[in-house]
């Protein structure tokens, strides 16, 4: 049982968190089933033998990947155990039958994805504060040091790995908009977008050069919470760009979440809240995550293009 400092801590915590995100969906947009560990891949390929006796899948990135709910809809001992969260890539692994390592961190940036210390925006620290989600809460994979030293480290110790998600980025362009003077618009947006695709195409390479990784590599692209606004959708689809740039240099392909939301929605006048995608709230409106609709649309988007 937590103490009381603990639970006062935990509420703190919690509070942060809260107001980080919900900055998140006004600032960068202007706006089931526990991990599936173990199974069996029907074998279509020459990788029959390592697909169908090792099976593994590594999933990385932010708080999408991790499978987050804030705290209006989340009791607060929930954040105590990172099972109590399910995300995109559990459903993939269910559904390819591989075992999944969740190495995503609520809040990481590019940058903080690379060198440890980095600005986040909620994984190791938050803009003016050195408190962040991995620093009071546990992940769903325990490491030291970044994110991508882990992915490197796995992957060349689990050589038959298989797949590789990544879905990171958007982070970036909420920590631009607190600390630029014009708030993430004009030439701080675009250096900042040229920034995530640098960064990308380094962590990219490292999974290929460094990691010695050669199988599926799959780069999620971002969706908008507003397909009818054309401000939030453009913004969306600048960065999306990027990561699909950065990408192709990598011989990885993009799992089409954008698009995947965008059909979804148009039914609904292009609100992804009124399609049922995103996290409702009791007091109204959504959060910016993902519902357990929203995850099964990205996680049928991966499987599209996850297969050998």
């Amino acid at each position: 049982m937590p103490t009381a400092a603990q639970s006062r801590r935990t509420r703190r915590i919690a509070v942060v968190l809260t107001a980080v995100l919900a900055l998140l969906v006004g600032s960068l947009f202007d706006t089931s089933a526990a991990s599936a560990r173990a199974g069996r891949q029907s074998p279509s390929s020459a990788d029959h033998h390592a697909w169908h006796h090792h099976r593994s899948y590594l999933a990385l990135g932010d708080s999408v990947p991790f499978g987050y709910r804030p705290p209006a809809v989340t009791p607060p001992t929930d954040y105590l155990d990172a099972d109590n969260f399910v995300g995109y890539p559990d459903l993939v692994a269910h559904r390819l039958h591989l075992r999944l390592t969740n190495a995503a961190c609520p809040g990481e940036t590019t940058a903080s994805f690379i060198t440890e210390g980095a600005q986040s925006n909620g994984c190791e620290n938050s803009v003016g504060s050195p408190v962040g989600y991995r620093t009071v809460y546990p992940l769903h994979t325990d490491y030291q040091g970044t994110q991508l030293g882990f992915a490197v480290r796995y992957l060349r110790q689990h050589r038959h790995t298989r797949l590789v998600t990544v879905m990171i980025g958007t982070n970036d362009l909420f920590v631009c908009r607190q600390v630029t003077a014009d708030a993430c618009t004009g030439p701080d947006f675009t250096a900042t977008v040229g920034q995530v695709e640098h960064n990308l195409d380094t962590i990219l390479r490292a999974l290929r050069d460094a990691g010695r990784y050669r199988h599926r590599l799959v780069v999620v692209s971002y969706y908008s919470p507003d397909y009818g606004d054309a401000a939030t959708t453009g913004s969306v689809q600048v960065l999306d760009a990027a990561l699909a740039r950065a990408a192709a240099a990598h011989r990885a392909v993009v799992a089409d979440g954008f698009g995947a939301f965008q059909a979804a929605s148009e039914p609904f006048g292009g609100d992804a809240c009124a399609a049922g995608l995103l996290v409702e709230l009791p007091t109204g409106g959504c959060n910016a995550h993902p519902s357990a609709a929203g995850h099964r649309l990205l996680a049928r988007a991966v499987v599209r293009v996850a297969r050998p």
